[in-house]
């Protein structure tokens, strides 16, 4: 996947868990729990839908490197090259 796909396929899931959620005007360089009001459980179905969708592993010490559109792309990409 590419860059671009990554930051779509987290939007995506972001609609999925907040379908209240309007991820069209997020800032890629600011928090996502700020923008959103994620809470500590949102998060939490973010990464278990990574998994589910992508087969993709976070392991908790790496929660912080999810914190923006941009991290996360950057953090997830050789772990999604493959897709």
């Amino acid at each position: 996947m590419t860059r671009e796909q990554i930051i779509t396929s987290i939007k995506d899931i972001i609609n999925e868990i907040l379908p209240d959620g309007d991820c069209s005007q997020l800032d890629p360089d600011k928090r996502l729990r700020d923008q959103l009001e994620l809470d500590s459980m949102d998060f939490l179905d973010i990464v278990m839908e990574l998994r589910k969708h992508y087969g993709v592993e976070v392991p908790e010490a790496d929660y912080g490197k999810l914190a923006t559109l941009n991290s996360c792309a950057e953090y997830l990409e050789p772990k999604m090259k493959h897709l």
